[in-house]
């Protein structure tokens, strides 16, 4: 077996947690990641008939049978990833049952995954039936996002237009839109299913007050995505209570996706 330590998604996490804590994104134990692996990948490094453990998932995941996830510990800090990650890291296979995880490494401390993986999972399936290539579901607080979560009202439409009319690259990057939750108990059920219906029509959720759900075909994208919201963001604030002189226009939002030819959402721009 080769060893599990130098396997690209095991460093891919630890590289990505660890700029994620540094950017701010993720204080002390706040933020989680899912990365859903290839099985020949994994059994490079693992032997895929020892388990660990068996962890209940708290629902079914009938459509994820099989599927192994590399998953972000409850409780744990991003900042830790990276110098011990057989403690804050887990690979998990979902049972034939549906309702369990397998550890196949790492929690070695007793712990398990983040109590939101079954938000992550619900969005994982959503995201599959959408889109075949999807791999990634990343849950953080951005600091400018949740600012703008104070000044805004949250709606989708409303949400996107903003970033879209602040950066001219937002409507490139993010052309499906911001889909916006309210307030919400995190950790539940019910905000697990909230935010994948509305991974139905987007890639990115806010949860209001609290924080982003964004998905992908990979970590780059994924981040991406994110990095992009909080940059607009960050850009709207700074602007916002001065005379707004400037703005992109309806009609230069067109034209921009136009010439990057990417399907927009057309109800969000004004006729």
């Amino acid at each position: 077996m080769k060893n599990i330590f130098e396997a690209p998604f095991v460093q891919e996490m630890m590289r990505t947690t660890a700029n994620m804590y540094r950017l701010g994104w993720d204080e002390r134990n706040g933020g989680n990641i899912s990365y859903m692996l290839d099985e020949k990948e994994v059994g490079e490094y693992l032997d895929l008939t020892k388990v660990i453990r068996t962890i209940p998932l708290g629902f079914q995941a009938q459509s994820l049978v099989g599927k192994i996830f590399i998953v972000t510990g409850t409780g744990k800090y991003f900042k830790n990833v990276e110098y011990d990650p057989e403690t804050n890291l887990g690979i998990i296979r979902i049972a034939k049952d549906a309702t369990t995880a397998e550890l196949l490494w790492g929690y070695k401390d007793g712990g398990k995954f983040t109590s939101e993986l079954p938000a992550h999972l619900m969005t994982h399936m959503t995201r599959l039936r959408k889109d075949p290539d999807h791999r990634v579901v990343m849950h953080c607080h951005p600091t400018n996002t949740l600012a703008m979560n104070q000044v805004i009202e949250l709606d989708d439409r409303t949400f996107t237009r903003a970033l879209w009319k602040t950066c001219t690259e937002c409507i490139v990057v993010f052309p499906d839109g911001i889909g916006v939750l309210p307030w919400m108990v995190c950790g539940t059920n019910e905000i697990g299913e909230a935010t994948a219906e509305k991974m139905e029509d987007y890639r990115l959720v806010i949860w209001g007050m609290h924080g982003i759900y964004g998905s992908g075909k990979d970590m780059d994208e994924t981040f991406g995505l994110i990095e992009t919201v909080e940059k607009a963001a960050q850009l709207y604030l700074l602007a916002a209570g001065l005379p707004r002189v400037n703005t992109i226009r309806d009609e230069e939002l067109v034209a921009v996706a136009e010439r990057f030819e990417v399907d927009y959402r057309k109800d969000f721009i004004n006729a």
